[in-house]
């Protein structure tokens, strides 16, 4: 406890270019970008192969190997490969650990709808890409948020790395804190980062409430 007094306590904390703000707002721009493009790249393809099924069985192959992946390991790999002062060798591991979930999850969603829902759809007149967005995403919806959900808070908890390369965020607190033994900085760069995940997890809590369907909502 004398350690987060010491380090949200010390008003040089929350200035300059290495305040809390400043380090927030980088740590939130790394994770954001990965996350995002993360999303844009496997959410449709989640969505096509558990429409089609075409393709089932390499995404669930990719995504386990991906899951096997070392973030740190990926890390040191793309800097080798590119070098440092681009924010690539952070944004290509993070990329790689949100996929997975976000890829499996809008697959699997897709996959267990309702086969009667789906034949209904279709005797209604609607055809291929209708039948998804209309019929079927809309009860998937849990499960792909839920797949969302697990991306952004792994996001958010390994932008830490960033300050591997040199780069800001909230892991500057930690890797600097340990280099110099500063344990406050270590303890309160922890800390910040354990309640941006908690404030993502709340995020998309409030999210599932708004945009799920109550009777979806209950048979989940």
């Amino acid at each position: 406890m004398n350690w987060l007094i010491d380090f949200f306590g010390e008003p040089a904390n929350w200035s300059g270019p290495d305040g809390i703000p400043t380090r927030l707002l980088q740590h939130v721009e790394f994770s954001l970008l990965a996350f995002a493009i993360a999303a844009i790249t496997a959410l449709p393809l989640g969505l096509w192969v558990g429409h089609t099924g075409r393709g089932a069985v390499l995404v669930v192959l990719s995504a386990n190997a991906a899951r096997a992946l070392p973030t740190l390991g990926l890390l040191v790999l793309v800097v080798l490969l590119i070098g440092v002062g681009t924010i690539w060798p952070v944004l290509i591991p993070l990329i790689a650990l949100a996929v997975p979930p976000i890829l499996v999850n809008a697959y699997e969603g897709i996959r267990n709808a309702d086969a009667d829902l789906r034949d209904a759809a279709y005797g209604m007149g609607l055809r291929g890409r209708q039948v998804l967005f209309s019929a079927l995403v809309p009860v998937a919806l849990p499960l792909i948020l839920l797949g969302l959900r697990l991306a952004a808070i792994q996001v958010v908890a390994t932008a830490t790395v960033a300050a591997y390369v040199g780069l800001g965020g909230l892991g500057r607190y930690i890797i600097d804190g340990l280099a110099t033994k500063d344990y406050p900085s270590v303890f309160g760069g922890a800390v910040l980062v354990v309640l941006l995940a908690l404030a993502v997890q709340f995020g998309f809590a409030l999210l599932n409430r708004v945009v799920v369907s109550p009777g979806v909502r209950q048979v989940r």
